[in-house]
């Protein structure tokens, strides 16, 4: 199989792979150090083909466009994917019958690896076994109050956890739409101090002093402005988010962008934040909380973005991550409380109508613990101004 095609795709969705990282490639096959594994092939050439995380976004739709056909050798787990690979539309999605009771988790997950050992094939519509719509809490685009969502798509807000392994897409940092905008309203965070050496000339003083010394010329030197901001940005990725992904980028590249932060930082999360944020939602790469308290300092802004809608168990429970795998012995509110606490001004943007976060008890929570703006242009600005004049809400018990 000739892999021309695949060279040629990445560079029209401009992916800059050069002769040389090309001919390594090449190379490393000979070696077979892919070991004739479509997967270790993936890994293999993403690292000697693309220079940089942006674009890792880019060389997947290459990679797909080129080998989605290919046969893999399939788990039990993909196959159950597989059966999954299915996505009902939304007026399709049943409704929500009476009288169902809500599972709590640890039931889930023992009724959960119950029918892992019991199913032998697909099934859709029903109340018990693992598939697509109906009323089974396993599978997708069903109705349950609660729930293990496993493939498919999020969208009914009430899947408790995700068993399967997520690989969620980290925003691009060159979205141009909207960045000039959202770069103007960043700026209002500067808070500019003389800091240095006395480089600088201030004409004011200059003249002022020499005329006070009868005309003999004073130059007056003081040390340059600079910008003393700090920024740590925390984004929410994947499920419910995803509509939103173009706006969320815009601000992304708009905060990558700017240069006039003493100190810049984003990382990632999905739902709510927990016990580590993410520097890598892909490589599933991530810093524990406490390391980012300890490494990035009270002085910090921090400004949150995501839609705050998710399951209550995931923003009340212990252990209610939605990740199956992810324990952690404190609720998610608990969690943003400790983040509130240690940083002074911490912000949130909402992408959802403002209309919603009332009637909603994870938004209406999260607003009343942290300052809550739109997500657009004009919120982004009254946060920023908030931020620097302290009008923000401190540490108070959640109602």
């Amino acid at each position: 199989m000739t892999l021309l095609p695949f060279l040629y795709t990445l560079r029209a969705l401009k992916v800059p792979v050069g002769t040389q990282e090309w001919l390594d490639l090449m190379n490393a096959l000979t070696e077979d150090l892919s070991d004739s594994s479509l997967d270790q092939f993936y890994h293999l050439s993403r690292s000697l083909l693309v220079k940089s995380e942006a674009l890792y976004d880019a060389f997947d739709q290459a990679f797909l466009m080129c080998f989605k056909d290919k046969n893999l050798q399939l788990s039990f787990k993909q196959e159950l994917l597989d059966w999954l690979n299915k996505t009902l539309d939304s007026s399709q999605r049943p409704k929500l019958p009476e009288g169902i009771q809500k599972l709590d988790l640890e039931e889930l997950r023992k009724k959960l690896l119950e029918r892992l050992a019991e199913q032998k094939e697909e099934h859709h519509g029903g109340n018990y076994w693992i598939g697509t719509g109906g009323t089974s809490p396993f599978g997708h685009s069903g109705a349950h109050p609660s729930g293990i969502r496993i493939g498919g798509p999020g969208g009914g807000r009430s899947a408790m956890q995700v068993a399967e392994e997520r690989r969620f897409r980290n925003y691009r940092q060159d979205r141009v739409l909207d960045t000039r905008q959202f770069k103007t309203a960043l700026k209002r965070l500067r808070k500019l101090d003389r800091v240095g050496q006395e480089t600088e000339l201030n004409m004011e003083k200059t003249i002022d002093s020499t005329c006070k010394n009868a005309g003999d010329i004073d130059l007056v030197f003081e040390a340059p402005h600079k910008n003393q901001s700090e920024l740590l940005l925390l984004m929410d990725v994947g499920g419910s988010m995803d509509p939103y992904a173009h706006l969320m980028e815009s601000l992304f590249s708009a905060a990558h962008a700017s240069t006039h932060f003493k100190a810049f930082q984003h990382f990632y999360f999905h739902n709510c934040i927990y016990q580590k944020l993410f520097t890598n939602m892909q490589q599933n790469q991530s810093i524990p909380l406490e390391e980012v308290f300890r490494k990035y300092r009270h002085s910090f802004h921090v400004i949150i973005i995501g839609d705050a809608c998710m399951n209550p168990y995931e923003l009340f429970a212990p252990n209610g991550s939605i990740d199956y795998w992810e324990a952690h012995q404190k609720p998610g509110i608990e969690y943003l409380r400790l983040l509130k606490e240690h940083y002074r001004s911490v912000v949130w943007l909402n992408p959802e109508s403002e209309d919603y976060w009332e009637h909603h008890p994870t938004i209406r929570a999260i607003s009343h613990l942290i300052s809550m703006y739109p997500l657009s242009i004009q919120g982004l600005t009254n946060a920023v101004d908030d931020l620097r004049s302290g009008h923000i809400k401190k540490v108070v018990p959640v109602s």
